[in-house]
């Protein structure tokens, strides 16, 4: 920490924040947060690090029910076997960070727009409880198949992750949030965020992409070194 950045005496320094902009049907932000995580055991409480997850949509035009994976993956990348040489990537990074992904068991390619609302609503509870959020529901979709725009799927996600089913059955049932998320979704696409993971540190920093964890570690480094600007300077 430079000297810029020392507190004042009694003051706790503020803890340094990264706003992962991610969609939880998305297997490069499975992997990208896995990287964050060994980043920040390389840190090893070397920085205080405060991890805020962001809600964003690949496909909002899903509907509820989702669509049929296999057509839905299919239509993307122009055939099954373009399909397949598509994902042999996305297989091989996540061996390298131990995720067991089974996409044979997926059959529904989810509207993700509630799962986001339950995120968000898991991080009322604290940065640990969303993160535990995020996932369970990564795990629900990539190595259990499960889909994660379902209402059922979801009260048992909150259910795991400590909230109240009952309060969460409700909320979804309600549309609650579901005009802020959008509105979340939309201000990350106006700064020109078209694809995830998109990891902001210290509001700063952009690093888009499943970025190695030493990479990560450094932006971290760089962030908390930074000067703050002085007073009425523009950033």
């Amino acid at each position: 920490m430079s000297s810029t950045d020392t507190p004042a005496p009694g003051q706790a320094a503020a803890p340094l924040t990264v706003d992962v902009i991610s969609d939880v049907m998305c297997p490069w932000c499975y992997i990208g947060k896995k990287r964050l995580e060994t980043a920040l055991e390389r840190l090893d409480g070397e920085l205080e690090v405060e991890v805020h997850w962001r809600p964003y949509q690949l496909d909002p035009s899903l509907p509820k029910e989702g669509k049929d994976r296999k057509r839905y993956l299919e239509d993307k990348f122009g055939g099954a076997a373009r399909a397949t040489q598509a994902y042999q990537a996305v297989r091989n990074a996540g061996a390298e960070e131990d995720i067991a992904f089974d996409f044979e068991a997926i059959a529904v390619a989810p509207n993700t727009i509630d799962a986001h609302r339950l995120i968000r609503w898991a991080g009322s509870q604290g940065p640990a409880a969303q993160a535990r959020m995020v996932a369970i529901l990564f795990r629900y979709y990539f190595e259990e198949g499960r889909n994660i725009g379902e209402d059922a799927t979801l009260i048992e996600a909150a259910s795991e992750g400590g909230l109240d089913p009952e309060i969460v059955r409700k909320l979804l049932a309600d549309g609650a949030d579901r005009d802020k998320v959008e509105g979340e979704i939309d201000v990350a696409r106006q700064l020109g965020i078209e694809g995830v993971p998109c990891f902001i540190v210290a509001g700063k920093y952009a690093l888009v992409g499943a970025q190695p964890a030493e990479q990560l570690v450094e932006a971290l480094r760089r962030a908390a070194a930074a000067p703050e600007p002085a007073s009425g300077t523009p950033q």
